[in-house]
């Protein structure tokens, strides 16, 4: 009773199909975005910006591309640390060789440049599956590690090999460099989620969607009724690309101002998306953004409660951590292998009926 659906007609096909064809689902996401565009700005200080904010804004963009993948397509990939190190080294080059083009530019040619070295990684899918494409893929991220690493050219031959963000504006506000104020770098984080949740959803409940989730169900018979598995794989590979390259790009030049590679993209960072979607829910849109809300709010929360309350040492919560996201993980994959997507979606489902049994 509460979540409420009698009444709610659709008149129009288009109507009908929409994103959002229920009108509390409409409104509620209306809700959302006002108070993330109107209110937080207004609210945010740099402590909210740096530790919480900014870095799910960063990791659920990656999720959704890696969602693309994994979940939509079924196409196995440990490679994304690396491929967010591709986007982050393409904006530094392209933002010290033209200085006078916009920020939002480079991060979007970021992961142009992005999704075409994922595509030509991806190539292998056409001939390999599962643990095999896993290995290959993480081949990649060791590769491309080592390449920004022994090539002097990505980091413009720096004696420290770092690569470090310029200041740069938009709309005559700065957004990167250290003197940017937290709200600049939360609404340009914010901008590039939405337009990454908005173009994912809607790829996704088309006919390319229909595509990967026909190879991701079995491939041979996908091939069978006419879907061609060259393109919907390899879409499948450069759109995950795209936006993974955009998170890498706004990671290095927003969030951090300063990377190496080694340290920031290891495979440490492939492994923590790779468990956003696991635990958010594979094949939902909303479950990437949950995932990383979760996976960013589990360390501040046991570093607030097991050091902050109880005086624990830094090192043992920070142990802890890993010992329950490997916990959880293993309750989801054997509990509820759709993960959060699906608790919501029975959440929903108790909300039609309440208060009634049945």
């Amino acid at each position: 009773m509460f979540y409420r659906e009698s009444g709610d007609f659709s008149e129009t096909y288009p109507a009908d199909s929409q994103t959002f064809p229920i009108k509390f689902d409409r409104y509620r996401y209306y809700v959302v975005l006002l108070v993330a565009f109107l209110v937080i700005p207004f609210i945010i200080n740099d402590y909210w910006a740096n530790a919480v904010l900014v870095p799910f804004l960063i990791y659920a963009i990656a999720a959704i591309g890696l969602n693309i993948l994994v979940g939509y397509c079924g196409q196995v990939s440990l490679g994304t640390g690396g491929f967010m190190a591709v986007g982050a080294y393409a904006c530094y080059k392209l933002m010290t060789a033209f200085p006078d083009v916009s920020i939002m530019i480079h991060v979007l040619i970021s992961g142009g440049i992005t999704a075409a070295v994922v595509t030509v990684f991806g190539l292998p899918s056409l001939r390999i599956k599962g643990f095999y494409l896993a290995v290959a893929t993480l081949a990649a991220q060791f590769f491309l590690v080592w390449l920004f690493n022994r090539v002097a050219w990505f980091y413009n031959y720096s004696a420290s090999g770092q690569i470090t963000a310029p200041d740069r504006t938009v709309l005559g506000h700065l957004v990167t460099g250290p003197n940017t104020e937290a709200w600049a770098q939360y609404m340009i984080c914010l901008v590039f989620l939405t337009f990454a949740g908005i173009i994912g959803r809607n790829l996704t409940r088309g006919s390319l969607g229909r595509k990967w989730s026909a190879i991701r169900d079995m491939d041979i018979a996908a091939e069978i009724i006419g879907v061609n598995p060259l393109t919907a794989k390899l879409s499948a590979f450069a759109i995950s690309g795209f936006f993974i390259g955009i998170s890498g790009a706004l990671f290095f030049s927003v969030y951090l101002g300063a990377a190496e590679v080694g340290e920031v993209f290891g495979i440490n960072k492939s492994f923590l998306v790779l468990f956003m979607i696991i635990i958010g829910g594979l094949g939902s849109i909303f479950g990437s953004i949950a995932g990383a809300a979760f996976m960013v709010l589990l360390p501040v929360f046991l570093k607030n409660v097991l050091v902050g309350g109880l005086g624990w040492d830094t090192a043992l919560a920070a142990h802890l951590e890993f010992v329950i996201v490997g916990i959880l993980i293993i309750v989801f994959l054997i509990a509820e292998p759709h993960g959060l997507a699906q608790l919501w979606r029975v959440a929903k489902e108790k909300l039609r009926l309440w208060p009634f049994p049945h």
